[in-house]
């Protein structure tokens, strides 16, 4: 029985079953480095320690072994399907006959740096950065569309010593597609606990990132909230309409509300100058997404739209207006369609009205 197992960043976030596994096992082979992170799991055992680069020879001296009639653990860190050992491994296999393996998932990169991000994930993509193996034309396609879909991406390999080249060229990607305010979520995961910090693209410094380092890409909708990573997924958020709501939205469907900047109005500009007030009761309200700048005010359970100027801005008008009527046939709409409005809201600031 041949092993691959995935030890995850750090002991604590080790399976049950990889641990298991290697109590069980004869023979114990990978990296050096992954091997002393578990050296008293594996005490007693036969180790065979192989440096960076020897991955094909791990593999290959682990199914020795295996015919030898011992078991044999693969050791990878992270999760091993994920740029890790199980990768080595398959493409091997169909070289021999009667092998009996087992794959026991870790803890990737991507999800230990999240779970210490907060909640950055949506959909997603991994990316890894080293050209070692793959050409650098190809992982600056993958990167180019995952950027222009809007994925989370998590970067893997960003940068080595030797190795400058694609991490500059994500970094121009980055900053043409998506824009010099796109977050990055870095995890440092060579000293534990691991070092972790949120910064904007444009202040991504190459200096402070190595071969240690997971980079978590936002998207449009990423934001901030104190030291954690939100990337909001548009869960509804019930809420009751004001009187004010309802005798507006009943005077918008009759048509009857004005449109662009109501100069006319005593509390105008209640955001800026120059906003427009076709929907002077946002439509989204409360829409829980800080990403145009809302935010709750604590312990208050308010929602405070003050620093939100996204449905006051014409070019976010003329998305939205076209849909509204189809949407909103009597103020209590707002509540009843809540979540096809949020979705709505979120096709408009991702600019694909067409498909929400």
């Amino acid at each position: 029985m041949i092993n691959i197992i995935g030890i995850g960043q750090n002991r604590e976030n080790m399976t049950l079953g990889a641990l298991n596994a290697l109590k069980e096992s004869d023979v114990i082979v990978g990296y050096e480095k992954y091997i002393d992170s578990i050296s008293d799991i594996v005490e007693g055992k036969e180790i065979i320690k192989k440096g960076m680069g020897d991955e094909v020879k791990r593999v290959e001296m682990a199914i020795e072994k295996n015919f030898e009639g011992k078991t044999v653990s693969i050791v990878s860190s992270g999760d091993p399907g994920v740029f890790g050992m199980a990768n080595v491994f398959f493409p091997l296999i169909s070289k021999y006959d009667n092998i009996d393996v087992k794959v026991y998932p870790g803890v990737s990169a991507l999800n230990y740096s999240a779970s210490l991000l907060g909640a950055p994930l949506h959909d997603f993509a991994a990316i890894s950065l080293s050209d070692l193996l793959t050409p650098l034309a190809e992982i600056e396609n993958k990167l180019h569309h995952a950027l222009l879909s809007n994925l989370i991406i998590a970067i893997y390999n960003p940068i080595s010593k030797s190795r400058k080249e694609p991490f500059r060229l994500f970094k121009k990607l980055v900053l043409e597609i998506r824009g010099e305010d796109t977050l990055i979520g870095i995890v440092n995961s060579e000293t534990y606990p691991s070092k972790v910090k949120v910064v904007k693209i444009q202040d991504l410094d190459e200096d402070k990132i190595n071969m240690s380092t997971t980079l978590i890409v936002g998207n449009k909708m990423t934001y901030n909230e104190g030291s954690y990573m939100i990337t909001p997924r548009g869960y509804v958020i019930k809420y009751q309409l004001h009187p004010m709501t309802i005798d507006f939205y009943q005077k918008f469907i009759n048509g009857e509300t004005p449109t662009g900047p109501n100069t006319e109005c005593e509390f105008y500009p209640c955001h800026e100058e120059g906003q427009y007030c076709d929907f002077c009761y946002c439509p989204f309200y409360p829409c829980g997404d800080s990403s145009t700048g809302g935010k709750w005010i604590k312990n208050k359970n308010i929602w405070n739209c003050k620093d939100c100027m996204w449905i006051h801005k014409k070019e976010n008008i003329d998305c939205v207006k076209p849909h509204i009527a189809d949407m909103i046939k009597e103020p209590k709409d707002l509540v009843k369609n809540k979540k096809e409005l949020l979705k709505l809201r979120r096709a408009c600031i991702l600019k694909d009205p067409k498909h929400y």
